[in-house]
């Protein structure tokens, strides 16, 4: 049967969305309760909604009863202070599973490359069901910083590069496609990260808002592109050898879960 997906994600496995006022907001994410959880970089996150209204962030299938990223329970002590954010989140009128606030501090583009991973949002959807992606809403202004999307993790033949000032809104499918943030910085950069599920609400709204699959790469200098991509295949190998002198499989990439 397979699953419910949207069209306007399968060219290239995201869209970009008409640019938010972020200004018009209050910086609510300042507020929030974070944290600590590493993902793709030095990173926290403050849920809005997680699995059982609990501030955590764990994978809804680790839980019990396990289950997959859909049905969040919205956390009262968060939205109380975030209801701005939390509006937003639920604007689509889509299913939605994890919401949360991730704050990154800088990195390179290296560093980005290295870090690059897909998300595990569909652990034991139901078949027939609507696909689960993710929003990303930039809300500080990191007018540097830009996100990576990949088809293939070492391949950099197919490489979009989205730039994320204040206010750029992005929904991906992020179980397709390998992603990180380049945060140039120097402050952290925050974003509101929403898992939805795809369906004729999710399309509705990614019309409404004009959703573009294809937009300018960020232009980068060639040299500092051959430089990370030499720097994330000397990573990978070298992470490669360290599980091989001890005897051990590889770990599975790093993945946000």
């Amino acid at each position: 049967m397979g699953y419910i997906k949207s069209a306007a994600l399968e060219e290239t496995g995201y869209v970009v969305l008409d640019r938010y006022n972020q200004e018009l907001d209050p910086k609510e994410w300042l507020d929030i309760e974070y944290v600590d959880w590493k993902s793709s970089g030095e990173t926290r996150f403050a849920p809005l909604a997680s699995a059982f209204g609990e501030i955590e962030v764990n994978g809804f299938w680790n839980h019990k009863p396990p289950r997959t990223d859909k049905d969040g329970v919205w956390i009262p002590s968060q939205v109380e202070k975030a209801p701005n954010l939390t509006r937003r989140a639920q604007e689509p009128g889509a299913n939605v599973g994890r919401c949360r606030v991730i704050e990154l501090l800088p990195n390179t583009y290296a560093d980005c490359l290295y870090n690059l991973h897909q998300d595990d949002n569909n652990r034991l959807n139901p078949d027939g069901t609507g696909w689960v992606v993710r929003g990303f809403f930039n809300l500080s202004d990191d007018k540097d910083s830009f996100f990576v999307l990949r088809e293939n993790r070492t391949d950099p033949s197919v490489e979009y590069r989205i730039a994320l000032p204040a206010g750029a809104q992005l929904i991906i499918d992020t179980q397709r496609l390998w992603h990180a943030a380049t945060h140039v910085g120097p402050e952290p950069r925050y974003c509101l990260i929403t898992s939805w599920e795809s369906g004729p609400e999710l399309d509705a709204y990614m019309e409404k808002h004009h959703a573009q699959s294809r937009v300018p790469n960020v232009e980068v200098p060639q040299d500092i592109l051959d430089a990370g991509q030499a720097e994330q295949t000397r990573r990978i190998a070298a992470r490669a050898a360290y599980y091989a002198a001890k005897g051990q499989a590889e770990k599975t990439a790093m993945s946000e879960a």
